[in-house]
């Protein structure tokens, strides 16, 4: 037998012993959201196996959640109560828009990723591919004047806190919403009497928010 016969005999053998498939490169999908609406808030019931499957730190993407949807929110066990009521598609959609920037690795598509600050530029990094890339993070850009409070306007308003006077304050949209007489950690209605810059001054009112 030729040498190169006997190379080729070597290389059949080697074929007929390969896997069928060595490797499979599947493209990552995230679990499928379990989102309800509770009265008036959104809840998420599968927040943590969310960011066990992402590998991030839960805190991480809430935060990235309640800024990008405009509420305040927390992580209640394993779920996440949103106290606004949300659109699932929307919820949906801002959770893909985190993934796609702080998870999924550009060049291989995999999730298998960690990031770091180098310098003042926060840097994905790809520990399957060993890829690097800058993380830009989307912002979300809303027309001016839309959706924007204005005095007289009735919203529902979270009471996240309680200021020295002892005022209840608030936060809709990029205002401070400070309403007196009320108790941290309760929903109710406002309705806006004064605006100064990025402060807003509420009454407790019956009337249902304006759409």
């Amino acid at each position: 037998m030729s040498v190169d016969e006997d190379y080729f005999a070597l290389l059949d053998r080697a074929k007929k012993n390969l896997p069928e498939v060595i490797e499979s490169h599947e493209r990552f999908s995230l679990p499928e959201l379990e989102i309800l609406q509770e009265g008036k808030t959104t809840v998420i019931r599968n927040f943590i196996d969310v960011t066990d499957v992402l590998r991030r730190d839960p805190e991480h993407l809430l935060q990235y959640l309640l800024r990008e949807l405009g509420t305040p929110g927390n992580i209640d066990n394993r779920r996440v109560v949103l106290k606004s009521k949300i659109s699932p598609g929307l919820v949906s959609n801002k959770v893909q828009n985190y993934t796609e920037t702080f998870v999924l690795c550009s060049e291989c598509g995999r999730p298998d990723t960690k990031f770091y600050k180098e310098g003042r530029t926060l840097v994905l990094e790809c520990e399957a591919c060993g890829s690097h890339r800058p993380v830009n993070v989307k912002k979300t850009i809303r027309p001016k004047n839309a959706d924007s409070l204005k005095v007289g306007d009735v919203v529902q308003i979270f009471i996240s806190d309680v200021g020295k006077k002892g005022d209840g304050i608030g936060k809709i949209q990029e205002f401070v919403v400070i309403v007196p007489g009320t108790v941290k950690g309760t929903t109710i209605n406002a309705k806006i009497t004064n605006i100064s810059s990025k402060t807003a001054f509420g009454a407790i009112t019956r009337e249902e928010p304006t759409k």
